[in-house]
């Protein structure tokens, strides 16, 4: 019922906003992984991020793409966390510090054990319109110990400007979207975040 769910909301909500409202310009769609477990890494400005990245792929695969989302924002009301888990099948996390990484990630784990596809924001958090915030350390962490995992970057472009941090209602907007090579995790933070500043370089995207 859920994956219905989930198909029929992107069906006929989301993807005419973001193919016909919106308008999309996209870049090396044959790099976008079909078959998990695997883990897109995308710069973030706006909610329609994840309803973007989503609406690339067939409905026929829809169910399996995963985003993992602030539980503190997604599940705050009855509501809200209806929608996030049943149209869009957030992972929530929570970003309390509470949790010990295992726990934090338990979730993701199990996602992508399942074969699922993953959607994570290296930034953390939504920056400021068309720009980026620093990578924090926290996709590293998640895949230390699951390198076989791909990363799949994605550069978009625009979204900032259709939706921007802390505005209700997106303008039309043309946005580009970029999809990079798989980056395999290497052994440091350090070095995984600058494989990913230097995807988001060569699109003038640079935190």
């Amino acid at each position: 019922m859920d994956r219905i769910i989930k198909i029929l909301f992107f069906a006929f909500i989301v993807r005419p906003i973001v193919f016909i409202v919106l308008g999309l310009n996209i870049q090396n769609r044959q790099k976008l992984p079909l078959e998990g477990g695997a883990v897109i890494a995308a710069n973030h400005n706006s909610h329609l991020d994840t309803m973007v990245i989503m609406s690339l792929y067939p409905l026929s695969k829809i169910h399996k793409i995963r985003p993992v989302a602030a539980a503190d924002y997604f599940m705050k009301n009855k509501f809200i966390s209806w929608i996030s888990i049943n149209c869009i099948g957030i992972i929530p996390l929570n970003r309390t510090g509470s949790s010990s990484l295992d726990e934090l990630f338990r979730g993701c784990h199990q996602a992508l054990d399942n074969g699922d596809i993953l959607i994570l924001f290296p930034e953390g958090s939504r920056g400021a319109p068309e720009k980026m915030s620093r990578f924090k350390k926290g996709l590293y962490y998640l895949l230390k110990n699951k390198k076989q995992i791909p990363v799949i970057p994605i550069a978009m472009q625009g979204l900032g400007n259709s939706l921007p941090k802390g505005e209700a209602l997106f303008v039309p907007f043309n946005c580009n979207v970029n999809i990079g090579d798989a980056i395999n995790v290497p052994n440091s933070s350090k070095e995984f975040n600058n494989q990913l500043k230097r995807f988001f370089d060569d699109q003038n995207l640079s935190p």
